[in-house]
């Protein structure tokens, strides 16, 4: 599976997208858990509220996902 991820969680992590393979019952909270589990900065920037899409529709973490799909972590937007 492709994970994409953007701004401060993009800083933070150093790193913009990566592949990576997940069981056939995955769920996008389950990949945020992974990946939260990469280190300390990983923790840092998926703990806080972030927002999740999958196929770049937004979604919640119990979507079930698969090794074909494009998953997006990025913080919630706001605006004036």
């Amino acid at each position: 599976m492709k994970v994409k991820l953007f701004a401060q969680i993009r800083e933070v992590t150093g790193t913009e997208s990566l592949e990576m393979a997940v069981p056939d019952d995955a769920t996008i909270e389950g990949v945020r858990q992974a990946l939260m589990a990469k280190g300390p900065q990983w923790r840092e920037a998926l703990s806080a509220n972030v927002l999740c899409a999958c196929n770049q529709t937004l979604c919640d973490g119990t979507m079930v996902v698969s090794e074909q799909d494009e998953v997006a972590f990025f913080p919630p937007v706001t605006g004036g």
